[in-house]
């Protein structure tokens, strides 16, 4: 059950390698072109005797390289770990120790860093993107035979967004991935060989190999690559360009592009959906961008330990302040800190299962122990459940804040405050008074903040939530930090 057939050979040996799998800047690369790269790779790492089973890490900007070398890593039957480019050395060394990765891509730029790392005779080969070992070719994928992997075999490992630490590597199996393909890529997005898909998250991020590669190779479709930071401005070029018909986004670009100067003039008409995961969508957002494009946002909820989307809404079927129903294949709790079922319309923790939940975390006992139990997946997220089926997304456990003994989720703060007509973003965290208890703090990024701001913010709040709830401090920023992910950088907030 080696992936690589079903994404990738398929369309080689159905006739279909003339069709377009990856759309760049300079040119289009077909299914043909693809294998030829795999292959390559491929007979590559079998010549350097990296063996069906090992590690390999894929630290590229998003392109055919990237691609040809993740597929040739899985036809040779090993695991390719997914990693962000652009990585500080000592992550991306730490990263490649930590996995026992025996081979690394990387670009052309990093190799002289990277060959600096094998020391003492530890046998890991170093690639360049450059290199003629995988560089486009007419050679056909048959050429190399694709290693048996059995549907259990690890395939895939993606890394944790490592909001408390160093990031956790999750391994992901051949399986999981065709079950996220057939229950988001099909179920979800129904994309068919005629789509064209663009991401604003890297492949490197999961929500992005997903939706912007695995599942459009899925069905023979296209999707459009670019190296380098997603923008607005890059997206509304390469909208121009290329005329996709999915998009899929993030609330942090969303925001991005809905505020943009040139907004108005872009035509989206060639979209048929957009999507947003990573983090919570406020209300507001979404009425937004339905108000400035004229194309529906789906939004919904995901996470790494999953593999993918598992719950969503539906073309056709957004509901309001939600993000959806659960994905057929998957079942939820919602539980409280005893692990007891809340009722409907209650906040509750996440528990999970579904046949794409990941095998673990590579090396850490203990927080498998803690998010892998049995075979639910419970990793801190905090929903509501709606009277309608739907679910509302509550932020995270630890994001939760007890204040005068009640519980408060800043979500909530902060949908209430982006309300607000003057405030153009906004983040509730929780910090310690001089009596050592915790009182919500806003930081707002306003229109005009003006002096009296803060406490009409304040008011605003306190009118329309419970009195507890209202932020005691506002602090008006610039711009909210983020990850490299896109998230609200909470911990930054908190420093």
């Amino acid at each position: 059950m080696n992936i690589c057939v079903p994404f990738l050979d398929a369309h080689i040996a159905e006739g279909r390698g003339h069709r377009p799998a990856i759309q760049a800047d300079d040119r289009a690369f077909t299914y043909s072109d693809v294998a030829g790269v795999s292959a390559r790779c491929a007979a590559r790492l079998a010549a350097d005797d990296v063996k069906p089973g090992e590690r390999v890490f894929l630290a590229l900007p998003d392109g055919v390289e990237l691609v040809g070398a993740l597929f040739g890593v899985l036809r040779r039957g090993a695991v390719a770990v997914m990693a962000n480019p652009d990585l500080s050395a000592d992550l991306l060394r730490f990263l490649a120790d930590d996995t026992g990765a025996t081979a690394m891509f990387v670009s052309a730029d990093r190799v002289a860093e990277c060959r600096t790392w094998v020391e003492g005779g530890a046998r890991r080969r170093i690639y360049s993107s450059g290199d003629s070992a995988h560089q486009t070719s007419p050679a056909h994928a048959g050429r190399v035979e694709v290693f048996a992997s059995g549907p259990d075999d690890d395939a895939i490992w993606q890394f944790s967004s490592g909001t408390t630490g160093r990031p956790k590597a999750v391994r992901h199996s051949h399986r999981a991935f065709t079950v996220a393909s057939e229950a988001y890529g099909a179920g979800v997005l129904g994309l068919t060989e005629n789509d064209v898909t663009l991401a604003v998250p890297k492949l490197f991020f999961g929500y992005a190999a997903g939706a912007n590669l695995l599942f459009p190779f899925a069905v023979g479709a296209s999707c459009i690559l670019f190296p380098g930071r997603s923008t607005a401005d890059a997206l509304f070029e390469r909208i121009r360009r290329h005329r996709p018909t999915v998009l899929i986004n993030t609330p942090a670009m969303i925001r991005q592009m809905v505020s943009h100067s040139e907004a108005v003039r872009q035509d989206l008409s060639c979209l048929r959906v957009t999507t947003s995961a990573g983090e919570a969508l406020p209300t507001r957002l979404q009425e937004r961008w339905t108000e400035s494009f004229q194309t529906e946002l789906l939004d919904g909820l995901g996470m790494t330990e999953m593999c993918h989307i598992f719950i969503s809404n539906r073309p056709g079927e957004v509901t309001r302040g939600a993000i959806g129903r659960v994905l057929p294949g998957y079942d939820v709790r919602l539980c409280d800190a005893r692990g007891r079922d809340v009722s409907t319309g209650e906040t509750g923790e996440l528990w999970v299962r579904g046949d794409s939940r990941a095998s673990g975390y590579w090396q850490r006992p203990d927080e498998n122990a803690r998010v892998f139990r049995g075979e639910w997946c419970v990793a801190g997220d905090m929903l509501c459940r709606n009277g309608d089926g739907t679910f509302a997304y509550r932020g995270r456990v630890d994001d939760m804040l007890k204040v005068n003994g009640r519980w408060v989720a800043p979500r909530s703060v902060e949908d209430c405050l982006l309300a607000h007509p003057r405030v153009h973003d906004a983040a509730v965290v929780g910090v310690k008074d001089a009596d050592g208890l915790v009182r919500p703090r806003a930081f707002v990024v306003a229109v005009d903040p003006g002096s009296n701001l803060a406490e009409e913010l304040r008011e605003f709040v306190r009118a329309r939530l419970e009195p507890h709830a209202h932020p005691r401090d506002v602090v008006f920023l610039d711009a909210l930090p983020r990850t490299v992910q896109g998230k609200v950088d909470r911990r930054a907030l908190q420093s």
